[in-house]
């Protein structure tokens, strides 16, 4: 598999919609632009998306999906490895998810469940958290840049 990532651009938000859209996700808070958002591709087909939303030294990972054909080939896993080498990059010291059904996955990258009331302020007000996702979902935590004490 000759997989390629890269990232999105304006013109990609409708592949990317789609993708999102295949693995339930939202799509109503969707960035324009969709900055600091990366795009898989095997042969100039969408087969992967997955994001960040900063928020000062903090972020929201969000929105990964791959295309269920490529599910099991380590396509996500290529995806949000490029997402924390990003975060890394730009200084980040925490990222932030939610999700309903994932959480043991991304416990394979570091991230760890927290209560919904250790969540940053600036977390709890994005429509991920306060609106879009159920209140049962599960919040978890990765510290970016420095060791979790």
């Amino acid at each position: 598999m000759a997989l390629h990532i890269e990232n999105a651009h304006p013109a990609d938000k409708a592949a990317v919609i789609s993708l999102l859209q295949q693995g339930n996700l939202v799509t109503d808070d969707l960035p324009g632009d969709l900055p600091d958002f990366v795009i898989a591709k095997e042969q100039g087909t969408y087969v992967g998306v997955a994001g960040i939303e900063r928020f000062g030294p903090i972020a929201l990972l969000r929105s990964v999906a791959v295309d269920p054909r490529y599910q099991g080939k380590k396509v996500g896993t290529r995806l949000v490895g490029q997402l924390l080498e990003i975060a890394k990059s730009v200084g980040l010291a925490e990222l932030y998810l939610i999700t309903t059904t994932a959480d043991r996955y991304f416990e394979r990258h570091g991230f760890r469940v927290v209560s919904r009331q250790d969540v940053p302020v600036v977390i709890q007000q994005t429509q991920q958290f306060s609106n879009l996702c159920p209140s049962s979902a599960i919040v978890m935590k990765r510290m970016v840049n420095q060791k979790e004490v």
